[in-house]
């Protein structure tokens, strides 16, 4: 079902949302540099999830990378909730890497409409996040740190640059 004008114009800027979720990552992205997840770390991350739904509504994407990308939000934002509520690593990672499969679709799909820098941010962003999950059992977790610093950065030139339209970055 397709949304009217009015009710998208209930929800914030892509610039706003993007900004906002970079924000929330942030820490998320320090956790991987520390030598324990700290339990807090479950709630910025569940807040992060919720604020790209609505920056997937507003980048231009493909039907199905939109799909994909409230795929991978409703699989992330549940583990969160499991982390939450204490369930072990041994749970929890190998679904959420099967999220970042479908996160890693909607990121290219969402940046090739973009400015030249959001196309090669993006692309290689949802490259290394969905294909992590492929080399997942080889590598430590810290090895997806990379792909949560290229998002960040993602995010933030979609709020500077690409947020209210697709001009050149």
């Amino acid at each position: 079902m397709n949304t009217t004008p009015a009710q998208e114009n209930l929800l914030p800027s892509a610039r706003f949302l993007a900004g906002l979720a970079a924000i929330l990552f942030i820490p998320i992205v320090v956790c991987f540099f520390l030598p324990e997840v700290p339990a807090w770390a479950d709630y910025p991350g569940i807040i992060f999830h919720l604020a790209i739904f609505g920056l997937v509504s507003r980048l231009p994407a493909p039907e199905w990378g939109r799909a994909a990308g409230y795929g991978w939000l409703v699989v992330d934002t549940t583990v969160g909730v499991m982390t939450m509520h204490g369930i072990g690593e041994e749970i929890f990672a190998p679904i959420r890497f099967g999220g970042h499969i479908f996160a890693g679709i909607w990121i290219v799909s969402a940046s090739v409409g973009g400015s030249r820098l959001l196309q090669i941010l993006g692309v290689i962003s949802g490259l290394y996040l969905g294909g992590f999950t492929f080399v997942s059992t080889f590598l430590p977790m810290q090895a997806l740190a990379p792909a949560s610093i290229l998002v960040t950065v993602w995010l933030i030139i979609i709020a500077f640059y690409d947020g209210n339209g697709r001009k050149e970055a």
